[in-house]
């Protein structure tokens, strides 16, 4: 058994011990919204939004993307469990930043271990095989923070199974201290109509 699963099992029956009524939490979030982030470690969703559990739901990917995946939790979030408002929330120093599509799919197509950040770009470290299938996936990269952010507002906005009604707000995360930061042209894009 690795290390980190034996802290991760520990760590869960110190939680069972604690977790009392928490079994009652109703199904759908008691504050009616929903989160769009990146699945970056430095993000802590509830701390950042002041959630407790039951409270929203949260919806993580690389880079916090508007993903067809990403859209069809946000459509099952407000259709089935009633959220009302819903967040895309970007984040600074994020690493979906430094690297495109072409950069990847070269990458995987050299060796499927990590590859390092150097000065120069990332290098491929790891030996064969790898794997040409990363030509088929949209990594959905991006060079610019707030246009990435007011792009998936836009994107879900503009999706035909997105009532208007729902306001999506969009932000970046400061990782550096820890607030939220209104992009001006994410927040009129998501506005109700």
């Amino acid at each position: 058994m690795s290390q980190i699963l034996k802290e991760v099992l520990s760590a869960n029956k110190t939680y069972v011990e604690g977790f009392g009524e928490k079994g009652k939490l109703a199904l759908p979030p008691k504050r009616q919204f929903a989160i769009l982030t990146c699945m970056d470690a430095r993000i802590d969703p509830a701390k950042m939004a002041g959630l407790s559990e039951g409270d929203a739901h949260v919806i993580r990917n690389a880079g916090g993307r508007a993903s067809d995946d990403a859209v069809r939790s946000l459509v099952i979030s407000y259709k089935l469990l009633g959220t009302k408002e819903w967040f895309v929330i970007h984040h600074l120093d994020c690493g979906m930043l430094l690297f495109d599509d072409g950069v990847m799919r070269g990458l995987l197509s050299k060796s499927l271990e990590t590859a390092r950040l150097t000065p120069k770009g990332w290098e491929d470290v790891g030996k064969g095989p790898g794997s040409d299938e990363g030509k088929y996936v949209n990594f959905l990269s991006f060079k610019d923070l707030e246009g990435s952010v007011t792009e998936d507002v836009r994107r879900i906005r503009r999706h035909p199974l997105v009532p208007g009604k729902i306001p999506i707000f969009g932000f970046y995360y400061d990782v550096k201290t820890g607030r939220l930061v209104e992009v001006a042209d994410a927040m009129k894009a998501g506005k109700a109509v």
